[in-house]
């Protein structure tokens, strides 16, 4: 076979999920194929690895089964039935080992014990990725009978020759992107539940690169998500020589993204399941760990987040205040900077616009950041990017650079954009494109004015304007519009009424005509 390429890969894919439209939820569907597509690709990736090792071993199976287990993973053998029977059957756990099995009546069970079984082989990588997905489920495969047919034709979808994800045939960059592109289509058809899981690519790259992650970081997502940003921040970094982490509270979304760091080679990253805000697990020595770049785009203006614990926080998180009940913005980037490497992290961080200018303890807290000297970019972006909210949405950029004795100290000023009027029209949704990203961080990294777009202001300003950010109190994007010529339009109505009457003695003329017709 010749390689295949990106567009075929993913619309096979996409054409797999048929099996599941109009009887399951898009958010549950989602994770059949996704964990689908992660089997097939680890089934393909042995099997190209074993006919490699077979030219050199022969038919020496055990050592070439050895060999396979130092790679990245294991697919261990499974034994169904009881010793000695004539029904016993010794498998390996792979896609195709189902695939023979289609036809079985208890298909559903046999792919659950199958994922069972590479999850307890490959522990430190996989553990508890599949404990969330039940493929003999009744309640959301349907019964029996219509649930053996959607998983036989499941399984003959994913053995399409377009589908085949061997190395020899397919880079691992496009399996990982086929990933991703499956979860944002996923995202289009789940509406308001994508924000669980999915923020818009472009979104994720500028995030990323306003964070500038550089070779030797430790970089982490406290609100990760399926993984999209972590896998453009290390695309940031230009070579291998970073550490990934990640947080996500939703069980679902915690094993997708596992999966994601797997499929994109990052199987070193560590992604806890956990709520980051009141049991946080990235710690180390009972501390928070610290990182040189962190980015989010955490859930907007979280109700119930936990403020009724974070007085007491152990990790003394929030000490510049404690933000309301019903809205966690500030929890999250309260967290953020608090786990960003003193004069050294940087931050970047995705929030709705409320953020820029409410009250109460949330402008307490804004205040006190801006008085630290860590704010340094307030980015305004259009609206509609999101397939979870039809609202523009700002990106806040913190660098810990400029406390007293860092690089960038000497820093006091911080730069706003309002990109909010530069998107591309989309029939649902708009997007950014590479030449919108490339305005933003030219401006951004140059810090100049820039007319009815861009303004640096310095901390007198923000403080005569009560530490508000609200983007207009400091970008004039007002345009004036042209005079008009009063004189001129009162002769053009003129002229129109003219026009009209003689078009109205001509229409009378004609009703004339018709009623004499009548008669």
């Amino acid at each position: 076979m010749t390689t295949i390429d990106q567009k075929d890969i993913n619309a096979a894919a996409w054409a797999a999920c048929d099996t599941f439209r109009g009887v399951v939820d898009p958010a549950q569907y989602k994770d059949y194929i996704l964990v689908m597509l992660f089997l097939k690709y680890i089934s393909d990736v042995w099997q190209d690895h074993w006919d490699e090792y077979q030219k050199q071993y022969g038919n020496d199976h055990v050592r070439i089964r050895r060999r396979l287990e130092r790679e990245r993973f294991i697919l261990p053998e499974i034994t169904l039935g009881a010793p000695n029977e004539p029904s016993q059957e010794v498998f390996t756990a792979t896609f195709y080992s189902l695939y023979e099995r289609r036809n079985e009546a208890n298909i559903g069970e046999l792919i659950n014990i199958v994922l069972d079984q590479i999850e307890m082989a490959n522990r430190s990588k996989l553990e508890g990725v599949f404990r969330n997905i039940n493929f003999n489920s009744e309640s959301a495969l349907g019964k029996t009978k219509d649930r053996n047919r959607r998983l036989k034709q499941l399984l003959e979808d994913f053995n399409k020759p377009q589908l085949s994800m061997k190395p020899s045939l397919v880079s691992e960059d496009v399996i990982g992107n086929t990933y991703i592109y499956l979860i944002e289509r996923f995202a289009s058809d789940s509406g308001k539940k994508a924000g669980e899981f999915f923020t818009p690519l472009k979104v994720t790259e500028l995030v990323a690169k306003l964070a500038g992650p550089e070779p030797g970081d430790r970089i982490c997502d406290p609100a990760c998500g399926s993984g999209g940003l972590l896998i453009q921040a290390a695309k940031q970094v230009g070579s291998k020589d970073f550490a990934l982490f990640g947080q996500e509270s939703n069980g679902s979304t915690w094993a997708l993204c596992r999966m994601n760091m797997f499929l994109h080679s990052f199987d070193s990253a560590r992604i806890e399941w956990c709520d980051t805000l009141n049991s946080p697990l990235l710690v180390e020595n009972d501390r928070l760990m610290k990182f040189n770049c962190v980015v989010a785009n955490p859930p907007f203006s979280l109700d119930k987040w936990g403020a009724e614990n974070a007085e007491g926080d152990q990790y003394n998180r929030f000490w510049r205040g404690v933000p309301p009940k019903s809205k966690g913005d500030w929890a999250f980037i309260t967290h953020m900077v608090e786990t960003a490497l003193e004069k050294q992290g940087r931050v970047a961080v995705v929030v709705p616009h409320g953020v820029l200018f409410r009250g109460a303890a949330e402008g307490r807290i804004r205040q006190k950041l801006i008085e630290e000297n860590l704010l340094d970019a307030v980015i305004g972006l259009p609206g509609n990017l999101f397939t979870t909210t039809n609202i523009p949405v700002a990106i806040l950029v913190f660098d810990r650079r400029r406390e007293a004795g860092g690089t960038r100290d000497n820093c006091r000023d911080i730069i706003f954009i309002d990109a909010s009027r530069d998107f591309v029209s989309g029939k649902n949704q708009n997007t950014l494109s590479d030449e919108h990203l490339e305005t933003i961080l030219n401006v951004y990294h140059n810090r100049k004015d820039v007319d009815k777009y861009a303004h640096t202001a310095d901390f007198s300003e923000i403080k005569e304007n009560d530490f508000n950010l609200n983007i207009p109190r400091y970008v004039d994007t007002f345009e004036e519009e042209e005079p008009i010529d009063i004189d001129a339009v009162q002769t053009e109505i003129d002229e129109l009424e003219k026009e009209l009457a003689v078009i109205r003695i001509k229409l009378a003329e004609k009703l004339k005509q018709i009623d004499r017709g009548v008669e």
